[in-house]
């Protein structure tokens, strides 16, 4: 997986890694070279007392070492640059299959998970393709190189090598086996951690009014010692892993030292010939050594590669069309047709709408009511694409919205959610979602309509006003005002009001709606609400209750034959207020 994964991402920078591969093949080649030619320098010069010799063959290793330098600051240049593109486009890729996904996807994964996924999982393939390019790619080239210029020194004293490398590989296989499985459990220690303090966050006003602090403390204790826990075993066969490599290096040398002066002492081998060989061997256990830093990243790579490629395999359940259909300009009236629809989640074992049927028509106001868990919602983001019904059919103007051109869809369809949700920016930047190229006039129309041009005016910098993430810094009634002016702004011939008018007081409640009527009087609304008060006026009211339509008609025929609606608009108001 986690080849796959950096194999597809790496393809456009097919020349990059071509020239890391040279710069690293010629920087290694010239750090072996250098102790020959230290040992050259010392058994023919420095032993021989022949100073115009050691100039000489100071003057090429000095050469060869900025050579050296210079290959190496290439290849780190390169490298670093090339992961650091592989996570800019992994990244990209992730952001832009999670926008494909519909709320069953997004609700599949959760938010805290997709957060961990694009950047933290994301970071750690980068960081593992970085170690790669500017130590893995020259560690094989090195521990080869020094093993064959080891034999070139001294062939006896090389054999020392077929002891020493297992003797270092197999305790560190095992180690290295060890980790997969604590690294695996530590990325999902790290989605816990942001859910818990993503909930904690977004709900801390909730968690005042109950005085809950101390419980959610405890919570997140709980959570981030689990986290905890799971870093340090990690972190404790990660530090276990240097003393093995630092006794395997200290043995070998002392090994190498004594074998190599009892050779000296018997006429086979020359003092330079050791020198380089320590050298050698240092570079040889460096190349194992920086081969056990990358492997100590494998496992943790691997598992987050896999993390990232299940949301790259991901299939959205709203697939856009091959051949987008659009309705012809002149059908362009907002008509609005839902027939027998069915929508189940996954693994649920009841539908949460069955059979429902509706239409509604350009130049009317149709309402939908019912109880909690009613289906109210699920039925109005069924229009947008938020979700695609298991069954039956959507049409706007006569077409399948499954195979409407999005473009389309966007300019047909306005769509105010049950929990407004504004952006960082400003008031004019999350007005203009409805409309990028809305002048300021229209913007201002818009919020007039919505009842919010007062507060928006009094704001220091109007227009320009800043806004926080998810609309922090306006009151509730603000958010769902601004909302509903964001839709507003685009002008669409549907308009779709899922319950957007709860944290209005009923006066602007009351001034929003006629402002509305006017507005949208050449429009399709679609308006679910809880409040009677709200949709009593609709032309038609559509009653659901446990996911089927009960009733269908005016406030007066519904409270003439519908126990349901009745129950209802009795719950809210008194008999006389309801006639």
């Amino acid at each position: 997986m986690l080849v796959r994964l950096i194999r597809a991402y790496l393809r456009p920078y097919a020349r990059s890694l071509v020239l890391i591969l040279l710069l690293q093949l010629v920087q290694t080649l010239a750090t072996l070279y250098l102790p020959t030619l230290n040992a050259d320098l010392i058994d023919n010069g420095v032993v021989q007392g022949d100073t115009g010799y050691i100039l000489r063959i100071g003057g090429v290793m000095t050469a060869v070492s900025l050579l050296q330098i210079v290959c190496a600051i290439g290849a780190v240049y390169y490298g670093a640059r090339t992961a650091m593109l592989l996570g800019r486009d992994i990244r990209a890729a992730v952001f832009d299959q999670v926008q494909s996904f519909s709320a069953r996807e997004v609700g599949h994964f959760g938010a805290p998970s997709l957060i961990t996924r694009t950047t933290n999982d994301v970071q750690q393939v980068q960081m593992l393709c970085l170690m790669t390019f500017t130590m893995m790619v020259s560690a094989p080239i090195m521990c080869v190189g020094g093993i064959v210029l080891a034999l070139n020194q001294d062939v006896p004293l090389s054999s020392l090598l077929l002891v020493i490398v297992p003797l270092l590989g197999i305790p560190l296989a095992l180690i290295i086996r060890r980790m997969r499985p604590v690294f695996r459990a530590g990325q999902q220690r790290i989605d816990t951690v942001n859910r818990v303090l993503r909930e904690q966050i977004t709900g801390i006003r909730v968690i005042r009014a109950f005085v809950r602090d101390a419980h959610e403390r405890d919570r997140f204790t709980r959570a981030n010692t689990d986290l905890f826990d799971m870093s340090l075993r990690g972190g404790q066969l990660m530090a276990l892993m240097f003393p093995v490599v630092m006794l395997v290096v200290n043995l070998s040398s002392v090994a190498v030292v004594w074998f190599g002066g009892h050779r000296i002492d018997s006429g086979g081998m020359e003092i330079g010939a050791l020198t380089a060989f320590l050298s050698y061997l240092m570079q040889i256990l460096m190349a194992v050594m920086m081969a056990t830093f990358m492997f100590m990243l494998v496992p943790r790579a691997e598992v987050c590669a896999e993390r990232v490629q299940e949301v790259l395999t991901t299939s959205t359940s709203v697939v856009p069309p091959l051949v987008p259909a659009a309705p012809a300009p002149a059908d362009r009236r907002g008509l609005l047709e839902l027939w027998n629809i069915e929508f189940r989640y996954p693994g649920a074992e009841e539908p949460v709408l069955r059979n429902v049927s509706l239409v509604a028509r350009p130049g009317e106001v149709t309402a939908v009511i019912g109880s909690t868990g009613s289906g109210k919602s699920t039925l109005l983001g069924l229009v947008p694409r938020l979700f695609d019904a298991t069954d039956g059919a959507v049409l706007v103007d006569g077409v399948d919205v499954r195979d409407l051109d999005p473009a389309v869809m966007t300019r047909t369809v306005g769509y105010v959610p049950q929990k407004p949700y504004l952006f960082s920016g400003t008031v004019a930047s999350n007005l203009r979602y409805g409309n990028p190229d809305a002048t300021d006039e229209e913007l201002w129309h818009a919020l007039e309509i919505a009842q919010g041009r007062d507060f928006v005016a009094a704001m220091e910098h109007g227009l320009d006003s800043p806004i926080a993430q998810g609309g922090g810094n306006v009151s509730g009634g603000q958010r769902q005002r601004l909302s509903i002016a964001r839709a507003l702004v685009g002008k669409p011939a549907v308009y779709l009001f899922d319950d957007s008018f709860s944290a209005l007081d009923y006066a602007t409640d009351a001034r929003l709606r006629t402002a509305l009527a006017a507005e949208t009087r050449q429009a399709t609304v679609v308006i679910v609400a809880q409040r009677v008060s709200t949709i009593r006026g609709a032309d038609r009211i559509v009653v659901l209750d446990g996911g089927r339509v009960v009733g269908t008609g005016t406030h007066s025929e519904l409270m003439a034959d519908n126990q349901t609606y009745r129950e209802i608009v009795l719950s809210q108001l008194t008999e006389q207020e309801a006639a």
